[in-house]
């Protein structure tokens, strides 16, 4: 398999899709060139990914433009791989896309067994011609990570730790991408840097995919519970641009390819102002 280029370390980012789209443009371009190897932007709420893709592939020229991830819910695997087909070679070669089965809660009666519905979406990409090197599992458990080494390029799990890293390549074993998600939380102020990591975690700590997997890393219902700081400390990297770089390097000498960081501090759509001074001071302690 030949995997898109996407460096050591992106950014994810839910401004990059849903801000204003003149900034994210904009701020697509800077963090381009300040050398992150990938930026990735979520999916889960409509079909309109590939186009928000596209946006990003047009005005960046060597960062790739992943998904992060594309809800298999909302799209047709035959229509996605003709979306894909008809990119220019290009972009195709910048283009990862991240893929989820979403969680039973968010779905709702449509909700199926995840192993199932995700080989059979992946059947689909089969049949359609996706090649299988441009697309890859959000997958946390180790059916599901199992399944992204057989049937992917590999495997971008989302809230995880160095120690879910390491199992995560075991189980895919080696020369297959793993991209986990990485949170950042850049302020030095404990009871600043909690509330935000209680906000940012409040939702997370309602879905079962995500409980079942913290509770195989060891952390209790009370923990899980309560965001005690035992949890925030193991998910997200708190204070300085150095903590940060020290959580992606522990990534990394885990099995990780690549790590890609999600900067937790402005509200969604309306935090480029905030967002992007952090953006460069990851930058200059990483890049």
């Amino acid at each position: 398999m030949t995997v898109p280029a996407i460096g050591k370390v992106g950014i994810w980012s839910l401004e990059l899709r849903f801000g204003d789209a003149g900034r994210a443009e904009a701020a697509a371009s800077e963090l381009d060139d300040l050398g992150y190897g990938a930026l990735w932007i979520p999916g889960g709420v409509d079909n309109r990914t590939p186009a928000d893709v596209e946006r990003l592939l047009a005005v960046t020229r060597r960062a790739a433009i992943a998904t992060g991830i594309l809800n298999i819910w909302k799209h047709d695997p035959a229509e996605l791989a003709a979306w894909f087909a008809g990119l220019p070679e290009a972009s195709k070669a910048r283009t990862l896309l991240g893929l989820g089965v979403s969680h039973g809660p968010l779905i709702g009666e449509q909700w199926g067994q995840p192993l199932a519905v995700t080989r059979a979406f992946l059947d689909g990409l089969d049949a359609a011609g996706m090649p299988r090197d441009h697309f890859c599992l959000a997958a946390l458990g180790p059916k599901m990570l199992a399944l992204a080494g057989e049937r992917t390029v590999g495997a971008h799990p989302y809230l995880v730790t160095p120690e879910h890293t390491a199992r995560a390549r075991a189980i895919l074993g080696p020369g297959k991408l793993l991209a986990p998600e990485q949170g950042v939380i850049l302020d030095e102020n404990p009871s600043r840097a909690r509330e935000l990591a209680v906000n940012a975690l409040e939702l997370y700590r309602k879905l079962p995919n995500y409980r079942n997997n913290w509770r195989r890393l060891g952390f209790t219902e009370d923990e899980i519970d309560t965001c005690d700081d035992r949890l925030i400390d193991a998910l997200l990297a708190v204070g300085s641009g150095e903590k940060a770089a020290s959580r992606v390097r522990a990534h990394l000498e885990a099995g990780a390819d690549h790590v890609c960081l999600q900067v937790i501090g402005a509200p969604r759509g309306a935090g480029f102002d905030i967002l992007l001074p952090l953006w460069r001071r990851l930058a200059e302690a990483l890049l």
